[in-house]
């Protein structure tokens, strides 16, 4: 064997040694590359707490709440449609104390059109708000127009992937861990399930999705294997997962507002988001808003800030942590400013893809400036039932 044979051995054996090295190297959300591609989130939540027993009289406290998101993404264009409806009723434990009731909805579209189709850079955009709540003397609502720089992109297609081959692997169905390529088309066929129900109807889509999904791995599951992937896909829920970043500015008008007031005040916007998976269980996103509004004697300020972890314990126990904050300024000499921060932390056990239990422990706090005894945190821990219609 003379020294070129030899050479020519011992390369091709480094290149398959890094060849298997990448193959089995473990993959993460981030090797997702996103086709085409959408997800929906539709919830209705509900808790229900009372206290009896040495007090005036007993006291409750029902909260229903319906949370609605939807995105439709494409190397074009990104649309975002949410809406979002509260309710409850309270009745305090002192003598004399009346049920009080309040309620509240804001819907929102939003589309960032990309000047370069499929890039993460700038973008133009339009949007629209709409808002209704007890009390008030007209609905809220405003339109938008501005520019931006930066992309979200939609990972849950790979969470459920990598689900799937876990649960696949645990079972004895695969005996190798597939290459991120694998990954990519196991991932991209996942994205497709309305495609898969538009063309082959709700009833017997499954069989079809399923099989593509097993050619994909290799052709061969078997009979369980099969059923174990129907039961992971179908039956599991896994929470949404994004990462990226973006920002956004621009000018809008208020048409209509809660006090009543003449429509027309013109407003400077500007948002930003962040959301990064720290690993394949865990979901960290912060999204946070500032809206300038100019009337004819005063600005007002509205500052949103949304931050959330979440974590999933099991495959059947997320743990979801949020932090709140809500600033008003109105603008006006005689009205306070006030802010309003929420800690949250809940435990989700999903019974089944649709039907889950929650856990929460809440403390909130208003700062107002005003003598209305809230200066106190309110506290709670309730216990409810969460609906997922979509």
């Amino acid at each position: 064997m003379n020294v070129n044979t030899k050479l020519a051995i011992a390369v091709s054996a480094a290149l398959m040694t890094v060849a298997a090295s990448n193959a089995s190297a473990e993959v993460t959300l981030y090797d997702y590359t996103e086709a085409t591609s959408s997800y929906e989130d539709a919830y209705i939540d509900g808790s229900f707490s009372t206290t009896d027993g040495n007090q005036g009289q007993s006291a409750y406290n029902a909260e229903l709440s319906l949370d609605y998101d939807r995105v439709f993404s494409s190397p074009n264009r990104n649309v975002g449609v949410s809406f979002y409806a509260d309710g409850s009723i309270s009745r305090g434990s002192n003598d004399g104390d009346k049920s009080d009731s309040t309620y509240l909805a804001n819907g929102s579209i939003t589309a960032d059109n990309y000047f370069r189709p499929g890039s993460k850079g700038a973008f133009w955009y339009g949007s629209a708000d709409l808002g209704l709540k007890k009390d008030a003397d007209d609905p809220y609502s405003k339109v938008g127009l501005g520019l931006g720089y930066g992309r979200v992109v939609n990972v849950t297609p790979m969470a459920k992937a990598i689900r799937l081959v876990e649960a696949l692997r645990e079972q004895g169905a695969l005996t190798a861990t597939p290459s991120k390529a694998v990954y990519q088309q196991v991932a991209n066929i996942v994205a497709r399930e309305d495609e898969y129900k538009s063309k082959f109807g709700y009833g017997s889509y499954d069989q079809h999705w399923i099989a593509d999904i097993e050619k994909a791995l290799g052709g061969s599951l078997g009979a369980g294997g099969v059923i174990k992937a129907n039961d992971v896909l179908q039956n599991e829920f896994i929470s949404t997962r994004k990462y990226g970043w973006l920002v956004r500015g621009g000018v809008g008008a208020v048409i209509t507002n809660y006090d009543g007031s003449d429509g027309g005040d013109p407003s400077l916007d500007f948002g930003a988001e962040y959301h990064r998976p720290l690993n394949n269980r865990t979901q960290f996103s912060n999204v946070a808003s500032l809206s300038t509004i100019y009337g004819d004697d005063d600005t007002a300020y509205q500052v949103n800030n949304a931050m959330t972890l979440t974590h999933e314990l099991t495959d059947k126990v997320d743990w979801e942590n949020a932090w709140l904050l809500d600033y008003s300024n109105s603008g006006e000499d005689d009205v306070e400013d006030v802010t309003t921060n929420t800690l949250a932390s809940t435990f989700r056990y999903y019974l089944d893809n649709q039907l889950d239990l929650t856990l929460t422990a809440k403390a909130s706090k208003v700062s107002d400036d005003i003598d209305n005894n809230n200066e106190k945190v309110d506290t709670s821990l309730n216990m409810g039932v969460s609906y997922r219609l979509r």
